[in-house]
């Protein structure tokens, strides 16, 4: 991690800069899987499986008897873990819940909101050197909670045709049933598009590589939707002289095992917690299975001192990280200085593998800077808000004179005919 010493504003924008990934091609790539898995179904899907998984499975879709054979293998403990956040998560995202509410906005003009739940979820898990199935959670719960009709789960296979037992544990506790052997990019056009094996969705959520982040974005251009634009991992902390630089460097290394185009970066004002951390980082690592991982995202990483907290936060908003530790002393006293962010942990005890696991928000969160247009997934995600409005003579007497003239102002006279008609009948009664 290369550190830097009171950068000025002018050289804040190439510092906030993120890892550059060779596109490789990648959207001409997607467009030809997706184009043979228009023509083709799921023959194109088992040829891509083959190419890049290097294993055919017999079937795409999982029998309910393999779920549950795959589910009893979990050793307790870890199910239990599981149980625990599946509790945590369910908590944050029901509550949540918009309750109704009509609004007499004139009298005798009535308009609300309802919620409707998003029918046909694909979600995505990763399944490689880090299988996700806590994403399982995070997508699968506030599904089920907003009401979605038909879920599905697309997992790429092992070089055995097998998906990881704790991804089907997540996923049978979960409540889904439909789960298929497919990963990548034909994971995502199969569920863009429909084969006879994989129902076409609505939208679609869940984390991947570069591959998976290229077929998310051409899935737009076929008419679904996405959760988020999604990049490499990343965390950004700020920590005070009361931070403690074990803690620092545990949670700098949290991030960067997750791929080596991940990014993290201290800001700080000490230049002594700095070089304690860098020290505890370097020791750490040590243990780390992920280590070669770990050192590569480091590589693209920093360390910023600054003489003040203000620039600090200044700084962190125009990078706009997707996890933000505050390791501050009275932490929850800056909340309102952050203005870009997924998700923010405040104090030094609030590590940011809990958000990822079990205090129950949603780790699946907007990078590489949409978090300054963009919020993390919640059950919002799955809904959408269809307005009503509901008109009464009295109210139509309230509102229809400005109606007329704003229509006819705009040379729409069908519009204002449509009002005065009423009103001429209301009139007459």
């Amino acid at each position: 991690m290369k550190t830097y010493y009171n950068p000025t504003k002018n050289e804040w924008s190439s510092l906030c800069e993120r890892p550059a990934i060779k596109s490789y091609n990648l959207e001409e790539l997607a467009t030809q899987i997706f184009t043979e898995i228009q023509r083709n179904g799921d023959v194109a899907v088992r040829k891509y499986t083959n190419i890049f998984d290097g294993v055919v499975p017999d079937s795409l879709k999982l029998t309910e008897q393999e779920i549950t054979q795959s589910a009893k293998l979990i050793p307790e403990e870890l199910k239990q873990a599981i149980q625990l956040a599946k509790t945590n998560i369910e908590k944050f995202h029901i509550s949540q819940k918009e309750a109704k509410s009509i609004i007499e906005t004139t009298e005798g003009v009535y308009c609300w909101r309802e919620s409707r739940a998003i029918e046909n979820i694909g979600i995505y898990i990763p399944g490689g050197s880090a299988p996700l199935f806590s994403t399982v959670l995070m997508l699968a719960i506030p599904a089920q909670i907003a009401g979605c009709k038909n879920i599905v789960l697309c997992t790429p296979p092992d070089k055995h045709g097998k998906i990881n037992d704790a991804i089907l544990y997540a996923a049978q506790l979960t409540g889904i049933k439909d789960i298929y052997c497919i990963g990548g990019i034909q994971a995502i056009g199969a569920m863009t598009l429909g084969t006879e094996s994989v129902p076409k969705a609505d939208k679609i959520f869940g984390p991947g590589n570069q591959y998976v982040t290229a077929a998310k974005q051409l899935a737009l251009k076929y008419g679904v939707a996405i959760d988020i634009p999604a990049g490499p991992s990343e965390l950004l902390i700020i920590a005070d002289t009361t931070a403690n630089p074990e803690y620092l460097a545990a949670d700098l290394l949290s991030q960067a095992e997750h791929g080596s185009d991940s990014q993290v970066i201290l800001l700080c004002t000490e230049e002594s917690l700095a070089k304690a951390t860098i020290n505890e980082v370097n020791s750490q690592i040590q243990d780390l299975p992920r280590r070669e991982i770990a050192e590569k995202a480091l590589r693209n990483s920093k360390i910023i001192v600054f003489d003040d907290l203000e620039s600090c936060f200044g700084l962190s908003n125009q990078y706009a990280p997707e996890h933000l530790i505050i390791a501050c002393e009275n932490a929850e006293n800056y909340t309102e200085k952050i203005i870009n962010a997924g998700s923010v942990f405040l104090g030094n005890l609030s590590c940011e593998s809990a958000g990822d696991y079990a205090s129950g928000t949603n780790h699946t969160l907007p990078t590489n800077g949409y978090a300054k247009n963009y919020s993390g997934v919640s059950l919002d995600s799955f809904i959408r808000k269809i307005t009503f409005q509901k008109i009464s003579e009295k109210g139509l007497q309230n509102i229809g004179p400005a109606i007329e003239i704003m229509a006819e102002s705009e040379e729409l006279q069908a519009h204002k005919n449509a009002v005065t008609i009423r009103l001429k009948d209301l009139n007459n009664v």
